[in-house]
């Protein structure tokens, strides 16, 4: 490219015909679709979706109608798209991790037991409340409970503050302890 700046519709009109043309697409939108993803599912998984958004706009360029929008609009309709798939696959992820039998590495017969009949009574409402928490709640959670990680080791492994660990496991806590509180008394 020259030091002037090709327009949408022409850099459209352009695309099936010079696929290398899409390096201008990509290089002009990708920041912008960028922070939309980020800020729907967290900087981590931001990165590979808006790649993804690019990879499906380039195989789909054929497919671009200029009269129904400009390439943003188009881009960001992909980017969300792919935000939506993303979050039922992982909610489908929870669902499956539910129907789960549960093992267990605690110690002796008797302690086995008594905590295979707690996960198996909590597990399939606790999936599906996992699936209903932020991205970055279920994250400092699965760390702390799974991980077992320290604050500062959470905040080191997200890249957030150890407040922020702090805050984000607390709301998690809450909205599992309302899920789970819900449950039926012993009879």
């Amino acid at each position: 490219m020259t030091g002037t700046q090709v327009s949408d519709a022409d850099l459209a009109a352009r695309l099936t015909r010079d696929p290398q043309l899409f390096t201008e697409v990509h290089d002009r939108y990708f920041a912008t679709i960028y922070g939309y993803v980020a800020s729907r599912l967290g900087t981590q998984t931001a990165e590979d979706v808006a790649a993804e958004t690019f990879l499906v706009a380039f195989d789909r360029r054929g497919s671009f109608d200029p009269g129904r929008g400009d390439l943003r609009v188009w881009l960001f309709g992909i980017a969300t798209n792919l935000v939506a798939r993303h979050r039922r696959k992982e909610a489908r992820h929870y669902r499956a991790l539910a129907r789960l039998e549960v093992t267990s590495a605690v110690e002796g017969h008797e302690s086995r037991v008594v905590a295979s009949v707690a996960a198996k009574r909590l597990l399939p409402r606790l999936a599906p409340a996992l699936s209903r928490l932020s991205k970055g709640e279920r994250d400092v959670l699965l760390l702390v409970a799974l991980g077992q990680l320290a604050y500062d080791e959470v905040a080191e492994a997200l890249g957030i503050s150890p407040g922020t660990v702090g805050s984000r496991l607390t709301r998690a806590r809450k909205k599992l302890n309302l899920v789970l509180s819900q449950e039926t008394p012993d009879e």
